[in-house]
Formats: C-alpha cells, structure tokens, sequence
C-alpha cells in the first residue's frame, strides 16, 4: 500500500515535517534540561568542595594560632610551667569562632599513641564539661558508627594532623551534626590540639543556592519551551504555505509533462528516419575509413615486396649484363651460360617465394587451429625485415619454439604486424639511435604473455587505454587510420578469448598479449 501520492504529497510532507520538528524540539529541550542539570550538580558539588577547602583553611589557621599562643607563653622565663598551662587553659577555654561563637578548640593529653581504651585524657573541651580530666578511648564510634578518634589517631602518628569529618552534637543541641575538625600535634606536651567547624551551615548555603538555580533553571526551561514552540509554530505554517507550493509545482509539473510527452511521440515518429540517415552517414565514413586503411596496408605491402626485391632484382640485372658483354666479346660458353642460368632461377624463385610469403600472410583463416607463436613472430619479421633492415631497426625475438596457441594464425600475425609498424613508425619519428624491438614470451602455466617492447620514447598519449579507440591515432592524415589497434585489440579479446594492454617502461612503450594456450585435443574456444 503506497502512502505517498500524486494526490497527498502535500500533506505528507506537512505531517512528516511536523513529526520531525516535534521530535527535535522533544529532544532539544530534554538535552537541554539534562545539559544543565548536570552543570548543576557540577557547580554545586564544586562549590560544596570549594566551600569546605576554605573551612580546613579556617581551622588549620585557628589551630596554628593556639600552638603559636602555647610556644609564646612557654618562652617567658617569668611564668612557671603550671602558671603557662593555667595560662593556656584559660585562653582555650575562651575561643569562640563562627557564626553564632557555636565552634571551639579542644585539646587532648596523649597518654599512648597506639590507641586503647585509655590512649588520651580529655583536657580542654568546652562543649563537653563531662569529660573534660576523663580518659577517652579510640574505639569511640559517631551516629554513623565511624571511629574517628583512631582515624586522626593514625594520621597523627605518620604526619602530625589530621583532617577528619564525623558527627557529633553542637553546643546547646541534643542533635548530632556531621563536623570537620582539624588534629595537630604539640610534641611538648603530646597535646593534640584540635578545633572544629560544623557543616550544616554549608549544606543551608548550599541548599539556599540550590533553590536559586533551580528556580533559574526552571525559568529558562519555560523560556526555552516558549522560543520552540513559537518557532514550531512557524515552522509548521511555513510547511503549510510549503504544501500548497508544492501541490501547485506538481500540478504544472504534470502539465508539462504532458506537453513534453506529446513533443515527444511527435518527435518519435520522426526519429527512426533521422536514425536511418544517420547511420548511413556513419556507415559511408566507416566504409571510407577501412578502405582507406586497406589502401594503406597495400601501400606498405608493396613497399615491402619492393625492398624484398631490390637486391635479387639487381643481383639478376648484374648477372644478365655479365651474360651480355661475355655474349658480345665472344666469350659466352655453354658451361658459363648453364651456371648463371641456374643463378637467374634461383632469384626467380627467391622472388616467387616471397609473393608466396606476402600472399599467404594477407590470405584470412577461415577456422581456427593450433600454431606456433614464435613461426608467427617471425613469419611478421620476416615480411618486414627489408624495410626494418633499411632503417637500422633490430628486432630481438626470445620466444620458446615449443609454445603454441589455437586461434587464427593470420589474424595473430596482422596484430603483430600493426604493433610492429606503429613501433617502427615511432623509432624513425622520434629519430631513436640504436632502434630496437624486443618480443619476448612469458609462460604462466595456462597462459602465455607475448611482450613487444621498443625504446622509442613511450606513448605519450593520456589515458594510454585511449589509443585503442576506434579512429584515434597520433600519425599524420596520410600515415594512419586509427582503426589498426582497434582491431588488434577486438581480434585479440573476442576472437582469441585474450587480452592486449598497453603501458609504459623506461625505455618505451610496451605491448602484451595475454592468451590462454590450448593443446589440438583440448583447444581454446
């Protein structure tokens, strides 16, 4: 069942823009309120840290302040030692700080630093009359069951201080309060002398604090929900006016294609003989474009059979002017007249062979069958030695004679042949000194690698795959048709079931010929 049609796509496309517009204001100001939730709760428990770092700053300087009190009293040589500490208790006794005077310095007497039951005597404690000349234990347990005293019993022992929070009862309260007191040792005396702070106060501020930033947090949620709902709100009438827009494109749209569709069939109906005439044009520039190459592969076939006759033409002009001058000086006998006989027959035959060679080279296979690779190579060298011979081009062929392939021997021997021509024609244009063709083959188990590399300079042409385009080539109007490659490379592909590339060495440019080689009871289809 199709949900968009050609009839709702506006309202389509207004639902599903809604949908999605709720959904991202959903979860725009839910990670808004848990974004500032948690900076929140960051803040607060940064400003609790912050609030109770100062406290033990506090504490430590109160304490400090009575050590230093004891030290200076202890100095004067005028007081006795009992009058210091009667000194000294009377001053402790009457330190009252923070809010309220609510906080005091106690101290106690060490009597064992390991601990016990009797490990201290309670000496200076304002806000517990009852204990003060008693001994205290260290197995002493707060509200929550914690033993303080051999907590800042054991800091006292490795450091000398201790900070330790517990609960106890503030002066004129029967409740316990979480306290943070400060432990410092007095070596002289092994007194410890201590003073705490009760936290309470903090969590009001803080709580205090909370209450505000929740009432701005709430503040700015409700401004936050009010901003996307007015812009939900505009968005939404915005995709309304978008809808209609888009009802009314579709509906020229679909005009439109209605007049394009009649243009079109018009336009059908007229095609098929554009086609026609068009195909006409290409075929007639096809026929002259093969008939040219044909005229071009003539030429140089002519041109190879005559550099095949130069020389036995003018070994045989030489021999029948010998024949003539001994014929005139009277010197002409029958054993001479026998001997360049048969030297004329043998030239004639030498000339004979190669119209054979020439005939049969340009002569198609009409089946396929087993060959050898390298009598092929050479079959290609050979029709073209005289012109490569004239132009100091040394072909290197390196192929194993026991190789062979099925296919079509003469089709195999023109691709050679193109390869060979466009090689030679590049060595003579870019005037190569030393011009050399080295045709190798690779044995790769089921397959064979035929490798035709020149040092003409390489191929200079980008992508290099662009030269086995039909009609591209990089000679001159009268030299080249740009077909030649094209049909190595389909002869190679589709008739040979192979594949012909080209690339670039250091030297210059390389083809290989990759086909599978086939045996005459199992031959390649």
């Amino acid at each position: 069942m199709k949900i968009i049609k050609e009839n709702n796509i506006a309202k389509v496309i207004i639902i599903s823009f809604s949908i999605i517009l709720f959904a991202l204001l959903f979860l725009t100001i839910y990670f808004s309120i848990e974004r500032q939730y948690r900076e929140f709760e960051k803040e607060l428990n940064s400003l609790k840290e912050e609030r109770i770092n100062n406290q033990k700053l506090f504490l430590k300087r109160e304490v400090d302040s009575v050590i230093h009190f004891i030290d200076f009293v202890n100095k004067d040589i005028n007081i006795s030692k009992d009058e210091a500490k009667k000194i000294v208790y009377k001053y402790i006794n009457s330190i009252r700080f923070g809010e309220g005077d609510k906080n005091y310095v106690f101290v106690y007497k060490i009597v064992d630093f390991n601990g016990g039951d009797k490990f201290a005597k309670m000496l200076i404690n304002p806000n517990r009359i009852d204990l003060v000349g008693k001994y205290i234990s260290d197995s002493y347990k707060d509200a929550d069951g914690k033993e303080f005293r051999k907590e800042f019993l054991r800091d006292i022992r490795s450091k000398g201080d201790s900070f330790v929070a517990y609960k106890y009862k503030k002066m004129g309260q029967h409740k316990k309060i979480l306290k943070l007191s400060y432990f410092k040792l007095y070596k002289k005396y092994d007194w410890v002398v201590a003073a705490g702070v009760y936290l309470d106060d903090i969590e009001k501020s803080i709580q205090e604090k909370k209450s505000a930033i929740l009432l701005n947090m709430k503040k700015e949620i409700v401004t936050t929900v009010l901003i996307y709902l007015f812009f939900f709100i505009v968005a939404f009438l915005f995709s309304i006016f978008l809808g209609n827009r888009i009802d009314n494109f579709f509906q020229n749209y679909k005009d439109e294609v209605k007049k394009k569709t009649l243009e079109l069939e018009k336009l059908n109906n007229e095609l098929e003989q554009r086609v026609k005439e068009e195909v006409a044009k290409n075929r007639e520039k096809d026929q002259f474009l093969v008939q040219k190459s044909k005229f071009i592969a003539l030429g140089e076939m002519i041109s190879n059979i005559a550099h095949q006759w130069r020389q036995p033409l003018n070994e045989l002009s030489a021999v029948m002017l010998n024949i003539k001058m001994r014929y005139r000086r009277g010197m002409l006998d029958e054993e001479y007249f026998a001997k360049k006989s048969e030297d004329i027959d043998k030239l004639l035959d030498f000339m004979s062979q190669t119209i054979d060679d020439f005939r049969n080279f340009f002569l198609p296979d009409k089946k396929k069958k087993l060959f050898c690779v390298k009598e092929a190579c050479e079959s290609v060298v050979f029709i073209m030695s005289s012109s490569l011979k004239d132009k100091n081009i040394n072909v290197i062929i390196d192929v194993d004679k026991d190789i062979k392939i099925f296919g079509y021997k003469s089709e195999f021997e023109q691709v050679i042949l193109n390869i060979l021509s466009n090689a030679k024609y590049m060595l003579v244009k870019n005037s190569i000194k030393d011009p050399c063709v080295c045709i190798t083959l690779k044995d790769n188990g089921d397959e064979a690698c035929l490798r035709i590399e020149d040092n003409g300079g390489g191929i200079k042409t980008e992508p290099i795959e662009k030269i086995f385009e039909p009609y591209f080539t990089t000679k001159e109007s009268s030299s080249g048709t740009g077909i030649g490659l094209y049909m190595s490379k389909l002869i190679i592909e589709k008739n040979m079931g192979g594949c012909l590339r080209a690339f670039n060495s250091e030297k210059g440019a390389v083809f290989c010929i990759e086909i599978k080689k086939g045996d005459i009871s199992h031959p390649i289809s």
